[in-house]
């Protein structure tokens, strides 16, 4: 016989957020389709099932910057969870993509009911915080090349946990421009000594080599 009393379910992150339920939802997008916009309402968490998107912020002068790249497992859109009212920048796939939107309320309570949710969360805001002050390093001491090279790593997951994803979704070079902090054609310099040096090719796609860590390991 089952003891009475409490139910003796134990929550499990990964179920929860691979299944839509109350309070979340599961989109799927192609590459290049808008998840929200910069000065869009911010009142829920976003959970990247699968793919890559790229974070992008727009100043008054027209001028775009791509602040952040992220991939499946991640979150984004965290900022409505400390007050902010409006989206301080836009979401766009890079490839397909299945993301979980989660409303602002069911998260608060997640964080405060669930333990095993609230230690994913928190690992990924101190994740996020590191990922953030390598990049000042990186923008303050590293040349564009060496830049170039680490956010080419970056896309194919080298040095992550998961495997390695050799072949990276389609991304233009202005949009590397824009992540490495350079113009178009110093990336576009660099990306052709990469490939005559055999660090990268174009076979369907953009292939990286784990040789490229040459550049960035390299004083």
């Amino acid at each position: 016989m089952k003891p009475k009393g409490k139910s003796t379910l134990v929550f499990d992150v990964n179920v929860f957020l691979a299944k839509a339920a109350r309070g979340r939802t599961i989109s799927d997008y192609n590459v290049d389709q808008v998840v929200f916009s910069q000065g869009d309402s911010a009142d829920a968490l976003f959970y990247i099932q699968k793919g890559k998107l790229k974070l992008t912020v727009i100043s008054h002068q027209g001028k775009e910057a791509v602040v952040a790249i992220l991939k499946e497992g991640d979150f984004f859109g965290e900022g409505c969870l400390a007050g902010q009212p409006l989206r301080m920048a836009s979401a766009v796939t890079l490839s397909e993509c299945s993301v979980m939107r989660l409303a602002k309320a069911v998260v608060i309570a997640l964080i405060h009911q669930e333990p095993a949710f609230a230690e994913l969360f928190v690992a990924h805001l101190l994740s996020r915080n590191i990922k953030i002050e390598e990049d000042l390093v990186d923008q303050l001491f590293n040349s564009s090349e060496k830049r170039l090279a680490r956010v080419l790593l970056l896309l194919a997951n080298f040095g992550k946990e998961s495997q390695p994803e050799p072949v990276i979704p389609k991304i233009s070079q202005e949009m590397l421009a824009g992540i490495v902090g350079t113009t178009r054609s110093r990336v576009s310099f660099f990306m052709n000594r990469f490939r005559k040096l055999g660090f990268i090719e174009y076979n369907g796609g953009l292939k990286i080599h784990s040789s490229l860590l040459n550049v960035v390991l390299h004083d």
